[in-house]
């Protein structure tokens, strides 16, 4: 089956700033893929060249086999990205600006996917609304709506929810879902960890330009598998054989590192023992977001 994204060798370098440095990455069809990585990594760049807003400075990139560069009308046509800003023209309503986006992919009587777009992303009481009266939250919505309004069979969601409420985040995520269960593939960057790490099944980590994790999440998850316990104790100390086991504290609360849930026994029996007193206590497993900051805090 041909890959929904394919990346070789890919190069982008801006005068001194060498933002990709040799990508190689596939995506399959179908995938929910995340893409992850602190400001400055390479993603926005990544997804630019995907898009054709920018120019690999060496290796090549496809979208549902077609070459970015030399196949690029097949390649936009198979794509569709929601950006990080807000863009949007202020001159027309928001079914016009729907509309308008069918036009550039030769669209005609595209109505009924329009509305269906604007009922799950609750804009059909906004549709007639000028687009410089909708609020940001709403402005977004319209974004993803147009990156939709094609039926692209690839999606790009570069930081979709970043300022959103909390309502547009869930409708927006059970209907790329749905997209995704009729067989969209979803590219997603986002800085909200929990998101990747519920929605997507494979995880890209990227590091000044270059992959430094790339593995289905949950196999992620489980080579960080370290577990902690958390306790507020009385008195506020920790006997001497425990530690060894110490993270951090914080708060007035201790936390403690386990090779094993096992080990909780052994931790209780040194503080009764020690006559310390535990008035709360919490169990924590590594989520992607532990994953994330150890691999980003090791040298490329």
């Amino acid at each position: 089956m041909t890959a929904a994204i394919r990346a070789h060798a890919l190069e982008k370098r801006y005068r001194d700033v060498h933002a990709l440095r040799g990508i190689d990455l596939t995506v399959e069809q179908g995938e929910f893929f995340a893409l992850l990585g602190p400001n400055g990594a390479g993603k926005t760049t990544f997804i630019s060249i995907l898009a054709g807003l920018a120019r690999a400075t060496a290796g090549r990139a496809e979208v549902m086999g077609h070459d970015v560069v030399n196949d690029y009308r097949a390649a936009r046509r198979m794509l569709g990205v929601v950006p990080q800003e807000l863009v949007f023209d202020p001159f027309f309503t928001v079914r016009e600006t729907l509309r308008i986006q069918s036009g550039y992919y030769g669209l005609r009587r595209n109505d009924a996917w329009i509305d269906e777009l604007l009922t799950h992303l609750g804009l059909a009481d906004k549709a007639d609304t000028n687009m410089r009266r909708l609020s940001g939250g709403m402005k977004r919505r319209v974004l993803v709506a147009q990156a939709l309004v094609h039926r692209p069979p690839v999606i790009v969601l570069d930081e979709p929810t970043a300022g959103v409420d909390v309502e547009l985040r869930q409708s927006l995520w059970a209907f790329i879902r749905r997209l995704n269960r009729e067989g969209h593939t979803i590219l997603l960057t986002t800085h909200y960890l929990e998101e990747a790490e519920a929605l997507c099944e494979r995880v890209a980590m990227l590091k000044q330009g270059r992959i430094v994790a790339l593995d289905h999440t949950a196999r992620l998850l489980s080579r960080d598998a370290e577990r902690r316990l958390e306790l507020k104790l009385a008195p506020p100390r920790l006997p001497p054989e425990l530690q060894g086991r110490l993270v951090e504290c914080r708060d007035g609360r201790y936390c403690l590192r386990l090779s094993d849930y096992a080990e909780v026994e052994t931790v209780l029996a040194s503080l009764r023992e020690a006559g310390i007193r535990v008035e709360d206590m919490a169990l924590a497993q590594a989520d992607l977001e532990d994953v994330f900051l150890r691999i980003m805090g090791q040298q490329v």
